[in-house]
């Protein structure tokens, strides 16, 4: 890489610090705007596209895919993530870590499995 290269990068990595810091606010806005609830920021966290509708669905507790479809839809014409195609569809990859911005993320409350009872051993 030439000198002339170098300095061409260095500059537009300083532009682009500088643009991601003015857009920082506006962005922190927008998540606070549409994501009003805890059920709300908890489905974006989740949308990491690791994950797909139904099982969302249940970390979240929400009864239905076709309303995580509806988030999806929403958040992707805000540009606050994209659809990635997978087999057999597509999943929806957030833009934004929540906690980049100071927003709390609701943890995920998995149902402990029933303890198994076992007869008592035979003597």
């Amino acid at each position: 890489m030439s000198k002339e290269e170098n300095e061409q990068t260095r500059l537009l990595r300083e532009i682009l610090k500088w643009i991601r810091f003015m857009g920082m606010k506006e962005v922190k806005n927008v998540l606070n705007s549409v994501l009003k609830d805890d059920q709300d920021r908890l489905v974006y966290h989740l949308s990491d596209g690791t994950r797909g509708t139904v099982e969302i669905a249940q970390l979240a507790k929400i009864g239905s895919t076709a309303t995580i479809a509806k988030y999806w839809q929403t958040w992707s014409k805000l540009n606050l993530g994209e659809n990635r195609p997978v087999k057999g569809g597509s999943r929806f990859e957030r833009s934004f870590d929540l906690a980049d911005f100071g927003i709390d993320v609701p943890e995920v409350k998995l149902e402990s499995p029933q303890p198994s009872i076992r007869p008592a051993p035979e003597e």
